[in-house]
């Protein structure tokens, strides 16, 4: 997979703030990956405990749930299309206070 440009105007025109939309993005690909890896290993689990007469076929189902993951796109690309598409919610924080300090 080739290295694909990123439009930091469209992050900011998102978000109003490109450092707030760096952050939100990360979060939102860190969210993804650990959801990801779950659902991998709750598939995976369903193997665990087999005798090894039968590993030979095991071996090749993990490998092809396994294939399947790795197939997907990359979280942090998911991230982007989703923020870009308004898929995510976010909130800001109330800088009000802040001001009145």
């Amino acid at each position: 997979m080739g290295v694909k440009s990123l439009n930091l105007e469209k992050i900011q025109d998102t978000t109003g703030n490109i450092y707030e939309g760096i952050v939100i993005l990360s979060k939102r690909a860190r969210q993804i990956a650990a959801q990801e890896k779950m659902e991998l290993d709750e598939k995976l689990k369903y193997f665990e405990g087999f005798e090894d007469e039968e590993e030979y076929t095991f071996n090749e189902e993990q490998e092809r749930i396994t294939k399947e993951y790795e197939a997907r796109t990359h979280p942090t690309q998911r991230a982007v299309n989703e923020l870009l598409q308004d898929k995510v919610y976010f909130r800001g924080t109330d800088n009000d206070e802040e001001e009145n300090r």
